[in-house]
């Protein structure tokens, strides 16, 4: 198992025990209520299996969580002796082929041709194994069924966020038109826009800067709802929301009805701040966002109708006590960018261009690196301990005249 591997089942385990975690259950104020309750349900791993666990399981999963973090529900890594019994990439290939070529044919047909042909033996792979996968493949590739939709409203601050990206106004510089993007994380309760900001691009980047603004300001979430987009539906968005311990949910695509009221809070910007814009006005982006920062703080102050006389700032620090703030050091190290990088033979890692010094020892393996957005912190995670070690920049003339360490191969003198 590869560590890409192990991080995603750490993050199918933390998608269980999320709502725990998060606040977000309540059905009883019982922990051992809530491992009892979703012990009950079946879960498609990231494999593609159909597997149910131990209440038991669930709670050694919640408490491993709660003593040392998102780490400690990576899978130990091990050596399997004898024989694999799961399927392996060329099995799935063929099962998905046949599902689309034959879409009736049954897994007892499946399981027989793959034996046939020569692809797996009876007593390695089981038609079980088979009839799991190809009723995962039902569920995913089969017709989406009418969903319970209703207007709704959290009681509470810090329940769900919403965030999402939207085209704002055209800025010319230097006789160029650029499009702007407008970047936003606004509370359900409250109404309170918790973060904003303006970019010429749309990306993940840009995403995890606001998200990390407004945890800063407003603490965290117990759930956020994101856009299916590749700037939110990505590993590195799915890492700093269990690092967080917030619950990630997104929107079904095609469906607004999920995403209402941060498009109308986007409707709302355009039709009162745009709208009013003189855009020979601005030269630089950062002009611009003076004025929309300007917008929205009178936005957040002012009294809305749903609120009950309330502005949106007051509705939420009326439930002051639900803020969970982060530390300053979780607040840095949990919106670190994460990837793998293999050392050079001369002790090298590069990201984005910029060469970085490792130590000799390192040298032609597979590391985690994270980085801040900024990229002015680049830290190494060490294998064992999961501790973060800052790297340097790499510095030729300086190498240049430090002595090397020489290794004793024997005891001897």
């Amino acid at each position: 198992m590869n560590d890409n591997e192990r991080q995603e089942i750490a993050l199918f385990r933390f998608g269980i025990i999320a709502p725990l975690v998060s606040g977000a259950y309540e059905a009883s104020s019982s922990n051992k209520a809530f491992f009892r309750d979703v012990a009950k349900h079946t879960y498609t791993n990231p494999r593609g299996e159909n597997v149910s666990f131990a209440a038991t399981t669930i709670e050694r999963w919640f408490y491993n969580y709660q003593n040392d973090g998102f780490d400690a529900l990576l899978p130990k890594c091990r050596n399997d002796a004898g024989r694999s019994r799961k399927l392996d990439e060329d099995m799935i290939e063929q099962i998905k082929y046949l599902k689309k070529e034959y879409p009736k044919l049954p897994a007892t047909l499946i399981h027989q041709k793959l034996i046939d042909n020569g692809t797996i033996s009876k007593r390695d792979i089981s038609l079980s194994t088979v009839n799991r996968y190809v009723n995962h493949l039902k569920l995913k590739e089969g017709l989406t069924n009418n969903k319970d939709i209703r207007r709704y409203e959290l009681a509470h601050i810090n329940e769900v966020w919403y965030a999402d990206s939207s085209v704002g106004p055209y800025l010319t510089i230097d006789g160029k038109k650029k499009k702007v993007w407008m970047i936003a994380a606004m509370d359900d309760a409250s109404r309170l826009i918790t973060g904003i900001d303006i970019f010429f691009n749309d990306n993940t980047i840009n995403v995890m800067s606001v998200l990390k603004s407004a945890v800063s300001k407003f603490g965290r979430p117990s759930r956020l709802v994101l856009d299916n987009g590749p700037s939110y539906k990505n590993k590195q968005i799915k890492l700093m929301a269990a690092r967080i311990g917030t619950t990630l949910q997104y929107n079904r695509p095609y469906t607004p009805t999920g995403k209402a009221k941060i498009e109308r809070l986007f409707k709302t910007i355009k039709n009162s701040w745009m709208s009013g814009l003189n855009m020979k006005e601005f030269s630089s982006l950062e002009d611009l966002k003076v004025s929309l920062m300007t917008y929205i703080n009178n936005y957040n102050n002012k009294v809305h109708s749903s609120l009950n006389g309330l502005s949106p700032i007051d509705r939420f620090y009326n439930e002051s006590s639900l803020i969970k703030r982060l530390t300053e050091n979780k607040l840095q190290t949990d919106f670190l960018f994460e990837l793998e990088r293999r050392v050079s033979i001369d002790n090298v890692v590069i990201i984005n261009d910029v060469e970085y010094e490792v130590h000799y020892r390192y040298s032609k393996q597979k590391l985690k690196i994270r980085f801040s957005q900024d990229m002015k912190t680049v830290y190494l995670v060490d294998k064992t301990t999961g501790e973060l070690s800052e790297l340097r920049l790499l510095n030729k003339h300086e190498n240049s005249r430090i002595r090397r360490e020489k290794v004793s191969l024997t005891g001897g003198e």
